[in-house]
């Protein structure tokens, strides 16, 4: 019973420090992703590919883009050689951390000069003592209201694709 009543006032103070631990984790995080965009309009590709963890995923905008972080370093290479790669700023962000604070999941709507609002979401990992992007995914926001006018030209881009990759493939029988 002793064990019992020692594992909860443990339980109790974790719960009641963690709020604290919890608040200074988001607010790292919050500069962590700032910097990360701040790099992109900064074509810092160093900072911003540092950024991503060793095997880490970037889902685009686009369908078909979803690479690993050497495919995107390479794909991204030519626009980190202008002024600036690309330009989004978060406007709001949510983060939510894993119990033991070395995880966390967030998501976060974007300001973007070549676009309309866009969102972002991803998971983060602290690896040893830093904050690096495991999986991000950037989004075009759509609204609802507008969805069916855009559905037409969707599905002749998707056409489009698609016959351009027939063409590209080997027939076979």
């Amino acid at each position: 019973m002793k064990k019992i009543f020692a594992t909860f006032c443990l339980t109790a103070t974790l719960t009641v420090a963690a709020p604290g631990v919890a608040e200074k984790s988001r607010h790292e995080i919050d500069r962590f992703m700032t910097a990360w965009h701040l790099a992109a309009a900064q074509a810092d590709a160093a900072t911003y590919f540092d950024s991503l963890a060793a095997g880490a995923i970037f889902l685009g905008t686009d369908i078909r883009e979803r690479w690993t972080k050497e495919e995107f370093q390479k794909w991204a290479a030519p626009h980190f050689q202008r002024p600036s790669a690309w330009t989004f700023r978060a406007s709001r962000r949510q983060v939510t951390l894993s119990a033991d604070g070395c995880t966390a999941w967030f998501d976060e709507d974007l300001v973007s000069e070549s676009y309309w609002p866009c969102r972002g979401s991803g998971v983060l990992e602290k690896i040893a003592g830093k904050w690096k992007i495991r999986q991000y995914n950037l989004a075009f926001s759509i609204p609802n209201e507008v969805s069916m006018d855009i559905k037409p030209l969707m599905e002749e881009a998707l056409k489009k694709q698609a016959a351009a990759e027939k063409q590209l493939s080997p027939t076979r029988k």
